[in-house]
């Protein structure tokens, strides 16, 4: 039960440039860590939106852009530090699809 992954601009720019950060970055340092862990994230989002691991939970403090009357979720990609990265997302705006709406650092 796979989906595809859909980016809204702003999720978009934000893995390319933590992507890049960790290109210019050694396999030891926190950038390639972030990186490898939001890519994780993305890769069990895809598979199983449901995965324990995720943490997955409605977030009712952003509008979904389909449709403002269905859910948008968070999934974390890191736990118990401070400003742990999240990824926002939403199903759709098709069967099988996830729409990314932001990868961001916990407030």
């Amino acid at each position: 039960m796979s989906f595809e992954l859909l980016y809204q601009l702003v999720a978009e720019n934000t893995f390319v440039a933590l992507r890049e950060k960790a290109k210019k970055s050694t396999k030891g340092s926190r950038q390639f860590g972030l990186y490898k862990q939001i890519h994780k994230t993305l890769h069990l989002l895809q598979a199983n939106p449901r995965h324990p691991g995720l943490n997955t939970h409605e977030y009712s403090s952003l509008e979904n852009p389909f449709n403002p009357k269905e859910k948008v979720f968070e999934a974390y990609a890191q736990n118990n530090i401070p400003g742990a990265y999240r990824v926002f997302w939403c199903y759709g705006p098709e069967k099988r699809q996830i729409t990314i709406i932001a990868i961001t650092p916990h407030p």
